[in-house]
């Protein structure tokens, strides 16, 4: 289950992701997630190769995403946007920033749960633009 749990959570980001930015999600989201991409790694599920995990197959990324229904995946793209919001605005990393923008605007509008988070976003998306 905890497998499932990381190979849906990356499949929110595509098929790929460097290694050090799954450690940045790990801490953003209080997560292991390497431990987890280890063993689908062991399954044929995941490579790890050049400082990045990749999926096999592009069919093995869209099954992970799909799993979850579009209420769920709205969810994740903007609690995973939030996670990553903060550091985006403590550090001058434009990925990150580009990467918190990205999964908001997945999520959409009818993710935000609190008035003051759109705030939140529209800062973000406003640097994002600006950066992009």
């Amino acid at each position: 289950e905890d497998v499932k749990s990381s190979l849906k959570v990356l499949s929110c980001f595509g098929s790929s992701a460097e290694i050090a930015f799954i450690k940045t999600l790990e801490r953003s989201l209080q997560t292991n997630l390497l431990r987890n991409l280890d063993s689908a790694v062991k399954e044929g599920l995941f490579e790890k190769k050049d400082d990045r995990y990749h999926f096999t197959h592009d069919r093995f990324q869209e099954a992970a995403y799909n799993m979850m229904n579009f209420l769920d995946r709205r969810n994740c793209h903007f609690d995973y946007g939030m996670a990553l919001a903060p550091l985006a605005e403590r550090e001058e990393d434009a990925f990150i920033l580009l990467t918190a923008a990205n999964q908001l605007d997945l999520a959409g509008p009818g993710a935000v749960r609190e008035e003051s988070q759109n705030v939140i976003v529209a800062n973000l998306n406003l640097r994002a633009g600006k950066k992009a």
